[in-house]
């Protein structure tokens, strides 16, 4: 999608510090915290959701979706960790 230019929201559930030492361009929103900011979460607009290796990903998907109704998320597998490498091999 960001290759495409298609306009995608990107939020990283990881910790700050975890942001701070690598990120891909997300806005942060730990997951301890993401639901108190649900208004910063577009509907109209895919939304990828990152973490570190997937779990906290999940988490927040399965979370918003049933407690929510949010229906535009997207999983980025494998996370920052899997984003590295996919970098790495280009």
């Amino acid at each position: 999608m960001l290759s495409k230019g298609e306009p995608i929201h990107l939020i990283d559930v990881r910790e700050g510090y975890e942001h701070t030492d690598f990120n891909i361009g997300g806005k942060l929103a730990p997951l301890s915290e993401l639901f108190d900011h649900l208004e910063n979460i577009p509907r109209l607009q895919p939304v990828v959701i990152y973490c570190k290796m997937g779990v906290r990903i999940q988490i927040a998907i399965q979370r918003l979706e049933e407690k929510y109704d949010f229906t535009n998320l997207t999983n980025l597998q494998g996370g920052t960790e899997a984003w590295k490498k996919f970098v790495s091999n280009r």
